[in-house]
C-alpha cells in the first residue's frame, strides 16, 4: 500500500490528502479474531523446519516472563558462534517458505516469514545490547567479522526469485484471496519493500547491489568504532579554580570520573551530559573553548580515528545503490516508505521554521554579547545564555537542578505513565532476573486499565562506561504481536550520566529529565503495542519520534513537579514562582536548539540529494552551511564527522529532518491536551493511545493522526512552542 503523501501547506498546514473514512474502515476490519489468529500461526509455523539449536544464546529464552535474556551467560565468542549458526538455521526457515510445493497463500508466505528466523532474532537482540552498551575490543571485533555477514544474509533473502515471486503473488492477488485489510496491507508493504530492496534487478544488478551493501556495512562498523574510541576521552582539569562556577553536583560528578580512571584532579568526560553543563557555567573561558573542541571535534582529528574518508564512502555507495534502484539520489530512495514521502516536503517544513529560528539567533547574541563585551564564540554560547536567563527572568539553572534527582525523575515518569494510560511499574529486587551491567534495574510492567495485566519487563542503563556509545537511547528486546503468541514486552532506556560516588544523588538538568521522559516514551509506545504481526510494530521513520517528543511536555506539569520532583536535600516541591520563571522562560535560547539541531538536518538532507555525492566532506560541510547562512556562532549539534545518527546504519540518514516533523504533530497533540484544560484529559489519554500508540503501522498513520485530533496537525503549533512567529 502506496504511503499518503504529506504535503505543507500555504497558510502552514500539513495536509495529509486521503479519504477521510479509510481510517475508520480499516479499523473496522482490523481486528481478527484470537481464533483465526491462532489458526494462521500454526498453518505459518508448519511451513518451517524443526529446528534444534546447539548454541547456547540460540536456544528458547527460559524462566519467567516468558523468557528472559540470558544476560549472565554472554560472552564474545558465545555472541559469535550463535550469529553465526543463527543466519544458517533463518537461512533453512526461508528455504523451506520459498520452495513449498503449495500454491503462495498468506500463511504459508507472508505470515511465515513473520516468523522465520527466530533464533537468530533472539542472538540479535542481545548481539545490539553487547555492541552498543558494553563494546570494547573483544565485541568490536565480532561487529567487524559479523556485520558483512548479516548485511550479505539480508541480501539473500531480497533476492531470492522464488521467494519474491510468492510474496509478489500474495500481494497482488489480494482482493481476490479476500484478504483482509490488515492482511493485504502487510503484504503489499512487504512485496513494495522488496522491490525498493532489489528484487526486481536482474542476476548482475543483484551481485552489484549486494556488493554495495556488504561494502556499506562495514563502513558503518568502522565509522561508529571510530566515533566510540574519539568519546573514549576526557579533559583533565588539574586544579580546582578551573571548576569555578560549575554546581556542585558537576564537580562531584567530574572528581568522579577522574577518580574512576585513576586520575589525578577532575574529568570533563567526552560526551553531551557532562560537557554540556561544563559549557553552560564554567566560568574558564579558556578551558571552555578546550572542553568543546575536543567533544565537537570527535571523529574530525586527522588521526586513526578520524571519520571523514568513511563518510565520503559510505554517501558513494548509497548514491551507486539508489541509482541502481532507480532513484536520482539516496534521500529519494529512503523516503519512499515515510509520511513526508519527497525530499521536498521535508526541506519545506524545514525552510518553514529555519529563517524565524536564525532571526532568533540574532536576538539572543546581540543580549549576550551586551553582557560579555566581545564577540561570542561557540563556546561561549551556552554560557552567557545562562548569564542572559537569568538578567531576564531571574532564573539560574542551578536553582533547578537539585528538583531534578535522577531517581525522583524516573518516577515521575512511572507516574505520568500510570497516570496518562494506567501503566504501573514496580521494582525487580537484584538478580530476579540476568543484566548485561550490575547497575541495570529491571520493572514490572502492569497495565491497571486490564485488571493489572502483567504486560511487560523495563530496563534501565543509566550510567557512561567505556566502550558504551553516546546519548541516550531506547531498545526493545521482544516486542508485542499476537502472531507470535502476546508475549510479556522486553523494553530499555539507556543514558550516558556520570556515575556518582556511592550515597550520592545524581542531579541532572531539566534538558536531561527532557531527554529521559523522551526516550520513555518510545518505551511507552512499545508497551502500548496491540499488533497482529510483528512487522507492524515498526513506524516510519518520521513518526517514530511522535510519540516520544510529545511526552517530554509532562516532565514540568504541577502534579509531576508536586508529587515527584521535590527539592532532593528538603523534600519541598517545586516552588509555583520557578516555575513561573520556567515558563516565562520556555521559548528562551529556541534560536540556539532549533539551529543547533536544523543544521544538521538540512546538512543531512543537503547530502543526500547531491547529483554527485562530494568526496571532500570537510569542505561540503562548511559549504553547506554557508549556503543555508549559519550564524557563526553555533555548530551542528551533530558535526558530520560524529554523526551517528546517518554513518552507523541507514536509519536516519535523509531522515534527521523526521524530529521536526514528528514535533509538529507533538505540538499539535499537546496543545490539543491543553486546550482540553486537563494536560491528564483521560479521553485524549485514552483515544491517544488506542488510535496512535497500540496499533503501530497497522493502518495509515496520517489517516489515524486525522482521527485522532479531527484534523491534520497545524505547523503553527510548533511555531508557538518555540516562541517563532506564527504568521
Amino acid at each position: 500500500m502506496q504511503r499518503r503523501q504529506l504535503l505543507l501547506g500555504s497558510a502552514g498546514l500539513m495536509v495529509m490528502a486521503g479519504a477521510p473514512t479509510a481510517f475508520a474502515q480499516n479499523r473496522a476490519a482490523a481486528a481478527p479474531s484470537a481464533a483465526s489468529i491462532a489458526a494462521e500461526a500454526r498453518a505459518a509455523r508448519a511451513v518451517l523446519p524443526t529446528q534444534r539449536p546447539r548454541a547456547e544464546l540460540l536456544q528458547p529464552w527460559t524462566g519467567s516472563y516468558d523468557g528472559v535474556p540470558p544476560f549472565d551467560k554472554v560472552t564474545p565468542a558465545k555472541l559469535r558462534e550463535a550469529m553465526l549458526e543463527g543466519i544458517e538455521l533463518q537461512r533453512a526457515d526461508i528455504a523451506a517458505i520459498a520452495n513449498n510445493r503449495a500454491a503462495p497463500t498468506f500463511a504459508n508466505t507472508i505470515a511465515a516469514m513473520e516468523l522465520a528466523g527466530e533464533p537468530l532474532d533472539r542472538a540479535s537482540n542481545i548481539y545490539g545490547v553487547m555492541t552498543s552498551n558494553i563494546g570494547g575490543e573483544a565485541y568490536d571485533a565480532v561487529d567487524t567479522e559479523l556485520s558483512p555477514l548479516l548485511s550479505a544474509a539480508s541480501d539473500e533473502i531480497t533476492f531470492n526469485e522464488k521467494l519474491f515471486q510468492r510474496i509478489k503473488t500474495v500481494a497482488d492477488n489480494a482482493d481476490a484471496a479476500g484478504l483482509s485489510a490488515q492482511q493485504k496491507r502487510l503484504a503489499e508493504r512487504k512485496r513494495d519493500a522488496f522491490i525498493r530492496s532489489g528484487a526486481n534487478l536482474d542476476a548482475a544488478g543483484k551481485a552489484e547491489l549486494g556488493r554495495i551493501n556488504t561494502a556499506l556495512s562495514n563502513a558503518f562498523t568502522r565509522f561508529g568504532q571510530k566515533v566510540v574510541a574519539d568519546e573514549n576521552a576526557w579533559t583533565v582539569i588539574a586544579n580546582e579554580a578551573g571548576l569555578a562556577g560549575l554546581p556542585e553536583s558537576n564537580k562531584a560528578a567530574a572528581a568522579s570520573a577522574a577518580r574512576s580512571r585513576n586520575l589525578q584532579g577532575w574529568a570533563i568526560l567526552n560526551t553531551r551530559s557532562a560537557v554540556d553543563p561544563f559549557l553552560t557555567f564554567a566560568d574558564d573561558r579558556a578551558l571552555r573553548e578546550q572542553v568543546w573542541k575536543k567533544f565537537v571535534n570527535r571523529g574530525d582529528n586527522g588521526d586513526a580515528n578520524d571519520t571523514k574518508s568513511t563518510i565520503a564512502e559510505i554517501v558513494a555507495l548509497r548514491d551507486q545503490r539508489a541509482k541502481l534502484l532507480g532513484y536520482r539520489n539516496h534521500a529519494e530512495l529512503r523516503m519512499q516508505d515515510t509520511m513526508a514521502k519527497t525530499p521536498a516536503a521535508a526541506e519545506s517544513l524545514m525552510n518553514r521554521v529555519w529563517a524565524p529560528a536564525k532571526a532568533r539567533v540574532a536576538e539572543e547574541v546581540a543580549d549576550m554579547k551586551a553582557i560579555a563585551g566581545f564577540d561570542i564564540e561557540p563556546w561561549d554560547y551556552l554560557y552567557f545564555a545562562e548569564k542572559v536567563r537569568k538578567a531576564k527572568y531571574d532564573l539560574d539553572q542551578n536553582e533547578l537542578k537539585p528538583y531534578f534527582e535522577l531517581n525522583a525523575v524516573r518516577a515521575g515518569s512511572f507516574a505520568m505513565a500510570e497516570r496518562l494510560y494506567g501503566f504501573e511499574f514496580k521494582k525487580l529486587p537484584k538478580g530476579t532476573v540476568p543484566t548485561f551491567e550490575p547497575d541495570v534495574e529491571v520493572y514490572e510492567v502492569h497495565d491497571k486499565t486490564r485488571g493489572g495485566r502483567l504486560i511487560g519487563l523495563y530496563y534501565t542503563d543509566d550510567y557512561a562506561r567505556a566502550g558504551k556509545r553516546s546519548g541516550a537511547w531506547m531498545t526493545t528486546y521482544r516486542s508485542f504481536s499476537q502472531l507470535d503468541g502476546s508475549k510479556i514486552i522486553l523494553g530499555s532506556n539507556n543514558n550516558n550520566f556520570t556515575k556518582p560516588e556511592p550515597g550520592q544523588p545524581v542531579l541532572i538538568s531539566l534538558d536531561d529529565a527532557e531527554t529521559l521522559f523522551h526516550e520513555f516514551g518510545h518505551t511507552l509506545h512499545y508497551f502500548s503495542s496491540v499488533v497482529t504481526y510483528p512487522s507492524f510494530g515498526n513506524t516510519p521513520r518520521d513518526f517514530v519520534e511522535y510519540p516520544s517528543q510529545v511526552h517530554e511536555h509532562w516532565v514540568l506539569s504541577r502534579p509531576i513537579l508536586d508529587g515527584y520532583l521535590k527539592h532532593y536535600q528538603t523534600g519541598q516541591a517545586m516552588p509555583q514562582s520557578l516555575v513561573d520563571k520556567i515558563e516565562a522562560s520556555n521559548t528562551f535560547n529556541q534560536g540556539y536548539a532549533t539551529v543547533s539541531y536544523l543544521s544538521s538536518a538540512i546538512v543531512d538532507m543537503d547530502l543526500h540529494t547531491q547529483a554527485t555525492p562530494p568526496t571532500d566532506i570537510a569542505a561540503f560541510e562548511k559549504e553547506s552551511l554557508a549556503r543555508i547562512g549559519m550564524p557563526k556562532e553555533i555548530v551542528m549539534r551533530h558535526r558530520l564527522p560524529q554523526f551517528n545518527h546517518l554513518f552507523t546504519s541507514d536509519a536516519y540518514s535523509a531522515g534527521y529532518y523526521s524530529y521536526l516533523w514528528s514535533e509538529t504533530m507533538d505540538a499539535d497533540t499537546w496543545a490539543y491536551f491543553e486546550e482540553s484544560g486537563d494536560v491528564f484529559n483521560p479521553d485524549i489519554a485514552s483515544r491517544f493511545r488506542s488510535i496512535m500508540l497500540a496499533p503501530g503501522n497497522t493502518t495509515d498513520r496520517a489517516e489515524a493522526y486525522r482521527a485522532f485530533r479531527g484534523r491534520d496537525p497545524d505547523v503553527a503549533a510548533l511555531l508557538k512552542v518555540r516562541g517563532f512567529p506564527v504568521s
